[in-house]
């Protein structure tokens, strides 16, 4: 077992485990195999000695040899020390030279690939400093084309370079400043655009003006001036409207944004910026355009322009504006003008300035035409104005009415010689053939106020249809209109003026002199309505009926004749007080009655002038006046007492009145009219004196009754009078018979009217 581990362990070199648990899990133990350990040790020496033994000879020889060998090894260490000294002399040149020439060959092949980079990066570089150089000079279409090129040809080319990293980085950042720029740009040319707005707007309104008004002789004397050189314009100025305003900046930035794939969100911010200042356009910027023309031009001028350079950009701005968009735009545009025009104009009360301002609107209306642009609704709005400028006009002419009215003396005009005569023929139509045949001084039945109002009806005619022109109505309807503005000057305005003058006291003959003139007035209405024709160039129309325009007016005035009247009757009757107690009458009318009758008469002797309708109304004014007042005295409350001869007196008058009322004092009465005016009293006058109580208590409540129209309040009252006066006369009267029955007939008769008086309560 010990021999066998001996041999392993001696044929085996590096792993002795097996070896060395074997030696120790045997049963020996160790010190058997260390014994025999040992025994083959000593076997191994000798064999090593008998080994050395044999080859020792061998080896002194080799050792012999050795020595021999070293001093030549010596001298050939020498040798080659020499000659490596020699080739290191001669190779640390040869190297150095080398190494030089290897440093320089690199040098060479980095120049070479350096050349080569840069010639790949010079382009870029070269670009990059054109595309900065065009930013600062503010060409940033030309930018954009270079920043194109440099992006998708250029970088691609040179590689990743640090630097040309930051150059694309930089190329986002330069194209958002490219485009911030161009808005910036389009912002400057929006505000400039706005400010040139009046400009052109009032440069166009210039030119249609002058082209309404071209006639022959304006086109030869401007040919003339040509010629001669003294033309009013300059030939380097502009010539359209639109040319006043450089449209290239809208241009690049469309172009531009074109670049960028922006353009339709750049259309659509122009048109939005476009929109919004047509509405800041819309309001006016003095904010009451109907203090002055001037404003008016202004805000129209803008307006105008505004769609002058829209309508330019229509057809030059590639897809900028759309006709839709302007029409809608227009549409909305045109509205609010139109409010803004009618707000202002109704305020305005100069006429002079509402003929510019329609002037103005002409202009529009026609500059808007040529341009393509639909009117509606301004022509309806000039209509509208039509109405508003009669209103002002017709406003002044009342203060020249009322001046006329306050300054007249309402006499009949006396001329004293042919040339006064022909200076009032000349301004107003009169057929003065019975005049022609008068001697000097003559006069005319009518006032001065006649030819003064004629005069200026037709001022007022001539002012109409200054507006009137140009609006594009034919002859027809403008003499209508004229005709239309006429009547109602004259039966508004006019009429108005008279019935302001009737609210004064007016002297009777002054109110008998305007009627007059009314009728005189309204007589030449019709050469009136020939004049609008002759300047119209139209048919002669009559379209006021006759006796009608006034009619208001001489309703006034007769009115306030019948109100004199009756207070001349007043007058009359308040300066006479009636004895009531009086026991006689006098045989004959009183004095006062007979005055003012006379007076009436002789007053309605001067309305011979007057129509027959206003005679008539005023004799039954004053007629029904007086048998009122006659019929109030006898009833009234503060008169207690009344005699049987102040009854006798009163009914004398009264018979005198009905005398005078039936006599017919002015033709066109029913017969008999006047004298209904005294029924009631007759009959209260006649039941009285005459003591009919039987036939008035037997028909009392029956039609047709012989006392019908005196009731029994009335009847009453004056009995109580009568009684009263008859107690106060005499003490003694009772004492006879027929006065006593008298006095119980008539206490039976007021009983019974107090019942019947009860009974109708």
């Amino acid at each position: 077992m010990t021999n066998a581990t001996i041999q392993e362990i001696e044929g085996i070199d590096d792993y002795w485990g097996p070896a060395f648990r074997s030696v120790y899990e045997g049963e020996g133990g160790h010190e058997a195999f260390v014994q025999q350990l040992d025994e083959r040790i000593k076997q191994h020496d000798k064999e090593i000695e008998k080994l050395c033994n044999f080859y020792y000879q061998g080896f002194i020889d080799s050792i012999r040899e050795l020595l021999q060998v070293r001093s030549h090894a010596e001298e050939l260490h020498a040798e080659i020390s020499n000659v490596d000294s020699n080739v290191k002399e001669t190779t640390e040149s040869l190297c150095s030279r080398a190494e030089e020439l290897i440093r320089a060959r690199r040098v060479e092949l980095n120049i070479a690939a350096t050349i080569e980079k840069m010639e790949l990066c010079l382009p870029l570089l070269t670009t990059y400093s054109k595309l900065k150089t065009q930013v600062d000079a503010k060409r940033y279409y030309p930018a954009l084309k270079t920043l194109e090129q440099l992006e998708h040809v250029l970088l691609p080319r040179v590689g990743p370079y640090n630097w040309c990293a930051q150059i694309s980085a930089d190329i986002p950042r330069l194209r958002q400043a490219i485009r911030d720029a161009s808005m910036a740009d389009l912002r400057d040319f929006l505000e400039n655009i706005r400010k040139l707005s009046p400009q052109v707007g009032t440069m166009a309104l210039k030119q249609t003006q002058d082209m309404l008004g071209r006639s022959l002789a304006n086109i030869v004397k401007n040919k003339k001036d040509s010629m001669l050189g003294i033309s009013g314009k300059d030939n380097s100025g502009a010539q359209c409207p639109h040319e006043l305003v450089d449209f290239s900046p809208l241009h690049r930035c469309l172009h531009i944004h074109s670049v960028l794939g922006a353009k339709n969100d750049f259309i659509q911010y122009y048109r939005a910026q476009r929109k919004q200042q047509a509405r800041l356009v819309l309001i006016p910027e003095t904010g009451n355009l109907h203090d002055s023309i001037q404003g008016m031009k202004s805000y129209l001028s803008a307006v105008l322009g505004f769609f002058i350079l829209e309508e330019h950009l229509l057809t030059t701005g590639a897809g900028l504006v759309s006709k839709d968009w302007l029409l809608d735009t227009w549409s909305m545009s045109v509205t609010k003008v139109a409010s803004t025009l009618r707000t202002s104009t109704s305020l305005i009360t100069d006429p002079t300035l509402m003929l510019s301002i329609k002037h103005q609107i002409m202009l529009f209306i026609n500059t808007i035409k040529c341009y393509g642009l639909p009117t509606d609704p301004l022509p309806l709005l000039l209509q509208e104005m039509a109405e508003h400028y009669t209103e002002v006009l017709m406003q002044r002419w009342v203060g020249v009415f009322r001046d006329i009215l306050d300054n007249a003396s309402f006499l009949p005009i006396e001329v004293e010689n042919q040339e006064e005569y022909d200076g009032v023929m000349d301004t107003f139509p009169y057929d003065g053939d019975e005049l022609e045949t008068q001697p000097f001084p003559r006069k005319f039945p009518f006032s001065a106020m006649v030819p003064a109002v004629y005069v200026q009806v037709k001022e007022f005619i001539y002012a109409w249809l200054k507006y009137s022109a140009g609006l594009g109505l034919g002859g027809g309807r403008r003499a209508a209109a004229a005709r239309h503005s006429a009547s109602l000057l004259l039966s508004r305005s006019f009429t108005g003026c008279l019935s302001a003058l009737f609210r004064r006291p007016l002297p009777l003959m002054q109110l008998v002199q305007i009627i007059v003139d009314t009728q005189y007035l309204e007589d030449a209405t019709s050469f009136l309505y020939e004049f609008i024709s002759n300047i119209t160039g139209s048919e002669l129309v009559t379209t006021q009926a006759a006796g009608s325009m006034f009619q208001s007016a001489r309703d006034d005035a007769e009115q306030q004749i019948c109100n004199n009247l009756e207070k001349k009757v007043d007058e009359f009757l308040d300066l006479e007080n009636y004895d009531w107690l009086l026991v006689e009458p006098t045989g004959q009318a009183s004095a006062f009655v007979t005055d003012m009758l006379s007076y009436l008469s002789g007053v309605l002797t001067s309305l011979e002038q007057l129509p027959e309708r206003a005679r008539v109304a005023a004799v039954r004014a004053a007629t029904n006046r007086i048998a009122t007042r006659l019929r109030n005295l006898l009833l009234e409350p503060g008169v207690r007492q009344v005699s049987s001869g102040a009854l006798h007196q009163l009914d004398l008058d009264v018979i005198q009145c009905e005398q005078f009322a039936a006599g017919e004092p002015v033709p066109g009465l029913r017969e008999g009219e006047l004298l209904e005016h005294f029924a009631a009293l007759r009959q209260l006058l006649d039941l009285i004196t005459g003591w009919d109580w039987s036939s008035y208590l037997h028909d009392v409540g029956i039609e047709g009754g012989k006392y019908a129209l005196v009731t029994p309040r009335d009847a009453a009252t004056l009995l109580e009078k009568l009684k009263e006066a008859e107690q106060k006369s005499s003490v003694f009267s009772v004492l006879k018979k027929n006065e006593r029955d008298r006095r119980k007939l008539l206490d039976t008769v007021l009983k019974q009217l107090k019942q019947l008086q009860n009974q109708d309560g």
